[in-house]
């Protein structure tokens, strides 16, 4: 069993940064492929980035060229920086152990003025 737990949410201006951190419990955090996800009012979850075991991302569309995922080995860590905001980034972001379908419990990101 894989825990996850998120951190670095909050309310930022539009064009402001933010940098999400999710830990992952356990020793199989090296064998996994990790994820973030965001879930805005009234929406579908949907898959935000992805980093594997070997460190090659994907992004949605919406996020190339603002957003980045990177994972910390030695402290069992995932980030995701979060650049150029815009109000349609305010969702609850979600931190997810692909290989072990563990979910964090989510943390709101709000994007205003």
């Amino acid at each position: 069993q894989v825990q996850v737990v998120e951190s670095g949410g909050g309310w930022v201006q539009p064009g402001g940064s933010l940098r999400l951190s999710c830990v992952a419990s356990g020793s199989v955090f090296s064998r996994t492929a990790m994820e973030w996800y965001r879930q805005a009012p009234g929406k579908e979850r949907e898959l935000v980035a992805h980093i594997r075991s070997g460190g090659s991302t994907y992004y949605v569309d919406s996020v190339k060229g603002r957003f980045a995922i990177s994972r910390d080995y030695a402290k069992n860590t995932v980030y995701l920086q979060m650049n150029s905001l815009k109000p349609e980034d305010t969702a609850v972001y979600y931190c997810h152990a692909a290989g072990y379908g563990s979910w964090g419990q989510g943390i709101a990101v709000t994007v205003s003025s």
